[in-house]
């Protein structure tokens, strides 16, 4: 939604890139989201029935010190088994990527999920990149498009594309250059 109303309200006299204004804008949009509506929406009957087994449970801890089972919750809640798995699921906090969920034994440095699934590529420019050899390929005619899909995406020989189009192998050769080189000469312009 951040994204929509920021292209609706964006200015191109700002003279400022639509991801320059967007991307704030977005963030904030989800700040506000999570911080005025909770990352997850919840009914109240869900959400009173959470509360009902936390308190059941911490009871249930004090009194016999141990655990409470979930048996043992549809007994004294008399609630289904899966109304109590939903309310226990839909209470648990979410967790931020950023925060901090491993300590470096050796260096004592505190390592957040997000940095432990970064594959340290540019995934911005990995995006632009595919953004510009799908248009590139949207340009082309349908028969050099098939051409490039069999070679380059399906991972065929020229002589089995050939094949696949009922031309020649040495066609194929020529389409294929021709459509590359003219690729190479609209990325260069």
């Amino acid at each position: 939604m951040g994204f929509i109303k920021s292209i609706k309200r964006f200015n191109t006299n700002y003279e400022v890139k639509l991801s320059t204004y967007a991307v704030p804008y977005m963030i904030g949009e989800i700040k506000r989201f999570i911080r005025d509506d909770g990352p997850i929406k919840v009914s109240r009957s869900i959400k009173e029935l959470g509360i009902k087994i936390k308190e059941l449970q911490k009871e249930y801890i004090i009194k016999k010190g141990r655990e409470i089972t979930i048996e043992e919750i549809t007994k004294e809640l008399k609630v289904e088994k899966e109304d109590i798995a939903l309310a226990l699921e839909a209470t648990n906090h979410v967790e931020s990527i950023e925060n901090a969920s491993y300590t470096n034994e050796k260096s004592g440095t505190k390592i957040s999920l997000i940095e432990q699934i970064a594959t340290g590529k540019d995934e911005e420019e990995l995006i632009t990149n595919k953004l510009t050899v799908k248009q590139l390929i949207n340009g082309l005619e349908q028969r050099e498009k098939e051409v490039i899909m069999l070679r380059f995406y399906k991972e065929k020989t020229q002589s089995q594309v050939a094949k696949i189009l009922g031309i020649t192998q040495v066609q194929v050769s020529r389409i294929e250059r021709k459509i590359l080189n003219n690729m190479k000469l609209q990325l260069s312009s």
